[in-house]
């Protein structure tokens, strides 16, 4: 496979690990909510804990990402295999 073929297809994966990341964290923080918080809370309170997890399940899977990542690039010549996604205008002399 060319390097445009591997660019494509490491970040389609590592964006289905990031959200299948994500949605394993948010249902983690659910269920942890939901065995904290009473049943009998107002529904304003149950929004704002749901938009508080989320978040943070983003925050989360995204900061594992980075890491995953930047650990990848330590072991593994990136240039070696994948195209570079942004290129400078800079022409090198």
């Amino acid at each position: 496979m060319n390097k445009k073929i591997n660019t494509v297809l490491f970040i389609l994966g590592a964006s289905m690990l990031n959200v299948i990341l994500m949605v394993i964290l948010m249902t983690a923080g659910l269920a942890l909510i939901s065995l904290i918080i009473p049943k009998n809370i107002s529904p304003t309170i149950a929004s704002a804990l749901f938009i508080l997890v989320f978040l943070l399940s983003v925050a989360g899977s995204f900061f594992a990402y980075h890491k995953g990542i930047k650990l990848l690039a330590k072991k593994v010549e990136m240039d070696k295999y994948f195209h570079p996604i942004f290129s400078s205008n800079k022409r090198k002399h």
